[in-house]
């Protein structure tokens, strides 16, 4: 079944193939990707009816499909995949976790990476399995899915861990990191503001002034 679904999929984004957005979009994404020029809202409709017949078909099947379209050389097919998993995340459960992060190690860019950050979020749910290990992983990538995966949990937040998590990349130099930990910082603040600025005036020189000043916005008045 997942190769029919696959034929589809691939049907459907070719027949919207457009050559000079393609390297537009190429362009965008620093040259390191392949595109067929098919805009996001575009994809997301006419793959629409094809993910939905995959509904029921179950973990195993979706991590098939979803391995083989990021094997593809071009760009959408991976946003294909992430529209897929992303659909039909309520049949993956914490188990699927390792699959996601194989996932992320492979074609890696913010683009996916975050996607699948915010899956995992979803289908964590308030849990954390499996980030603590992602934290100290020597692959940069899944060490931002760690900084990243309570984006949005607001109340579900465990603070200590994600300003324990601030502290130990805190040292790192790269502008990935440094970027998540502000954006997971700023994202918490719209929650808990007073817990953030606390956090920022105890850990300024700490923190790559990139980091404080993303995770500093809105905050001035604290």
């Amino acid at each position: 079944m997942s190769a029919s679904a696959l034929e589809a999929v691939r049907d459907a984004l070719t027949a919207h193939a457009q050559a000079a957005r393609a390297e537009a979009m190429r362009a965008y994404m620093r040259n390191q990707f392949l595109f067929l020029g098919v805009p996001t809202p575009l994809r997301r409709n006419c793959l629409k009816p094809i993910l939905a017949e995959l509904k029921g078909r179950g973990a195993a099947h979706l991590l098939a499909l979803a391995k083989q379209l990021w094997a593809l050389p071009e760009r959408e097919y991976q946003y294909a995949a992430l529209d897929l998993l992303a659909l039909r995340h309520e049949e993956l459960s914490i188990g699927n976790i390792p699959a996601l992060l194989l996932l992320a190690q492979e074609k890696s860019w913010w683009d996916t990476v975050d996607g699948l950050a915010s899956l995992i979020g979803e289908i964590l749910a308030g849990q954390h399995d499996g980030m603590d290990a992602a934290l100290t992983s020597p692959n940069m990538w899944l060490r931002r899915i760690a900084m990243l995966h309570q984006l949005g949990w607001r109340a579900r937040t465990d603070s200590d861990r994600l300003f324990n998590y601030a502290r130990t990349l805190a040292p790192e130099r790269e502008f990935f990191i440094q970027k998540a930990i502000g954006w997971a910082l700023r994202d918490y603040a719209r929650h808990d503001p007073d817990a953030v600025a606390a956090f920022l005036r105890a850990e300024k020189n700490h923190l790559a002034p990139l980091s404080y000043r993303e995770a500093n916005k809105h905050l001035q008045h604290h």
